[in-house]
């Protein structure tokens, strides 16, 4: 992320480097709040405000996306992956990456169906464990 930062002309502060480094290791969907506590782990001196801006930044310059997956808060993660969708567990927050070739060529037969070409899509699925669902149904 942090070379990608660099080919894109945005000025390198050691305070972004950092937050770049944290997102690059990041293995989950960080909000601000978290990425700021990984960041002043390494660098006490990085603020909130800072981190608020350097998404923001990263962000608009398209190598981070944004999600929000319905628990208020913007989750990222790096945009240069590989195309996935997720799946919610609303009980726990816990995000699953996933890729699935039907649904892939199903919606774009979708999109051609009403006369369009698909040329992206974001596909995010609520869900809670089955057996918490059927607990819940009496079963």
């Amino acid at each position: 992320m942090e070379q990608r930062c660099v080919e894109l002309g945005l000025k390198m502060t050691g305070q972004r480097r950092v937050i770049a480094r944290v997102l690059s290791e990041a293995k989950d969907h960080p909000n601000v709040e978290l990425v700021h506590r990984r960041a002043n782990a390494i660098d006490n001196r990085i603020s909130l405000a800072t981190v608020y801006r350097t998404l923001r930044l990263f962000e608009e310059v398209d190598i981070l996306e944004r999600h929000d997956f319905g628990d208020g808060k913007a989750r990222y993660e790096k945009a240069d992956q590989d195309h996935h969708d997720h799946l919610i567990d609303v009980k726990s927050g816990k995000v699953i990456e996933f890729q699935n070739r039907e649904i892939e060529k199903l919606q774009a037969a979708v999109a051609e169906r009403l006369g369009f070409k698909l040329v992206g899509h974001r596909l995010e699925l609520y869900a809670v464990p089955l057996a918490d669902d059927a607990t819940e149904s009496g079963e």
